[in-house]
């Protein structure tokens, strides 16, 4: 038998009007059973998923994040994803919605539509954006299908010279990557012997593929792109340019780096990189005037309704309405001389792990970075592979990822290891912490080559080893707590569960 409901009544005035709102919260005796589960805690009512959040938690805190594609964000994104948003159904754009009850919803979205554009001083009539997208992937796909077609030609930087999968990766043998299933994809590739990518060897093959569309965008690659030279291939070609700036949007948006937006008619993003926005994708679009002919006609834009209509309802439905709301509080963000401070750290880092990993005898692919990230090549260094090395560090919680360099052919069992900064820069290292990091990831890469002698050229053999000798267990033990006491000195935002 439930038993009876306590009722507190606070009054409160909210910004916009002077009536005395009542705010009910309710509480019930524990013997209830109805609606536990509506108001009880996490820790509460799913102690095992909590205590898994929480073991989380304290691995993103005493270890070291090195994942070029990972960050950590805000308190004010983490309250937006949590928040009452979450249960509001919004099918279509703001103004047009399928459901009712969208008021808010729709302000919320406009909002972060013009934070967008004013974090990347875009002007309104001439740029729009989409915030729906729920990723990046999701983002590429609606780009394609809005302005490509299915079995239209894309053109990206191949998957093992640093390219993404949604940029039409495939092999010889096998369409990997959905964009290569329903778009006929052509890959250009990186000079095997700088590793940067070959713009010669771009426009030969576009004048023979004639794409409809080519992607300047990567997902590891440590130089500057080229955009004037990307536009002067795609307007030869009569292709669309689109920029896929996952990786560098915060870099691009706080002004470090050169920006894509002069020269791309289209861009695309991810949120939660560099950005240290949500897990979310974004698009941008040219509108306006695309030119005027000879006898004056004016030639407009059509992009924005061909995107809108691919995000929604081509390819998806309702749009997640918090992480929307915590992508408009990211752009505010943006927008501040701690962010721009924040990313000149970034490329302070990442400069001084590539100089540092280089004094301790690394290669790193393209002699060095201009961006947020590095690649090492770890069997040129050291005649150990990428899935080797990602294994101990990871054992010794430094997370990182394998990763291919120029030349490789598998990406499940590449030569290089790919490290980013923005994680452990949100966190406050400085410069003199990247040698620290530099000298840890080196103890662990020495201990993969030293597992490797003893069990052979096999990943299986060499985890079962690394695994089960004892001495190395201990080597991993001792330097994991190294590891661990140095990373737990630093700040890491985050909120109680």
């Amino acid at each position: 038998m439930n038993s009876a409901v306590i009722l507190k009544v606070k009054s409160y005035r909210f910004f916009s009007s002077n009536v005395l709102w009542p705010i009910i919260s309710i509480m019930r005796d524990i013997s209830m059973t109805s609606d536990q589960l509506l108001s009880r805690n996490l820790k509460e009512i799913d102690s095992e998923l909590n205590e898994l959040i929480n073991a989380e938690r304290q691995r993103q805190f005493r270890g070291l994040e090195l994942i070029a594609s990972e960050n950590y964000t805000s308190v004010s994104v983490l309250q937006c994803l949590g928040s009452c948003l979450t249960n509001k159904y919004s099918e279509g754009m703001p103004g047009a919605r399928y459901y009712g009850g969208n008021q808010f919803i729709d302000k919320i979205e406009l909002l972060c539509q013009k934070r967008a554009l004013d974090a990347f001083n875009l002007d309104p009539e001439k740029w729009g954006c989409n915030v729906q997208p729920y990723s990046g992937s999701p983002a590429n796909f609606a780009v394609y299908t809005a302005l490509v077609n299915p079995h239209g030609k894309i053109m990206g930087l191949d998957l093992s010279d640093g390219g993404h999968l949604t940029h039409g990766f495939k092999t010889e043998k096998k369409k990997i990557s959905a964009t290569s299933i329903f778009f006929e994809s052509m890959l250009y590739k990186v000079n095997p012997s700088t590793g940067l990518i070959d713009y010669d060897k771009l426009a030969e093959t576009a004048r023979l593929f004639k794409p409809n569309l080519i992607i300047a965008g990567t997902t590891c690659y440590s130089r500057y792109l080229d955009y004037k030279r990307f536009r002067e291939i795609c307007d030869e070609n009569d292709s669309i340019m689109l920029a896929d700036m996952s990786h560098i949007s915060g870099l691009v948006a706080a002004g470090v780096i050169p920006s894509p937006f002069e020269y791309a008619d289209v861009i695309s993003s991810t949120t939660h990189k560099t950005l240290r926005g949500p897990r979310a994708g974004i698009i941008f679009y040219k509108k306006g005037v695309k030119y005027i002919t000879e006898n004056g006609e004016k030639i407009m834009f059509d992009f924005e309704e061909k995107i809108n209509n691919a995000v929604f309802p081509s390819l998806q439905g309702g749009p997640h309405n918090n992480a929307i709301a915590a992508i408009a509080t990211t752009m505010l963000q943006v927008k501040t001389d701690e962010f721009r401070k924040y990313q000149e750290q970034v490329l302070l880092n990442a400069k001084k792990l590539s100089i540092e990993l280089e004094k301790l005898g690394y290669y790193v692919v393209t002699g060095g970075t201009d961006v947020h990230l590095i690649l090492i090549d770890l069997v040129k260094s050291f005649k150990v592979t990428g899935s080797k090395a990602e294994f101990v560090l990871e054992l010794v919680d430094i997370a990182c990822n394998k990763n291919t360099v120029p030349g490789d052919k598998s990406p499940l069992n590449p030569s290089g290891l790919r490290l980013g900064t923005p994680a452990l820069t949100t966190r406050g290292f400085k410069e003199e912490d990247m040698v620290t990091v530099a000298s840890l990831i080196h103890k662990g890469i020495l201990l993969a080559k030293e597992v490797q002698s003893v069990s052979g050229p096999k990943l299986v053999n060499f985890k079962s080893v690394l695994m089960e000798n004892e001495t190395f267990k201990e080597k991993i033990e001792s330097l994991k707590n190294e590891v661990q006491s140095f990373a737990e000195k630093f700040f890491m935002p985050t909120m109680d569960y």
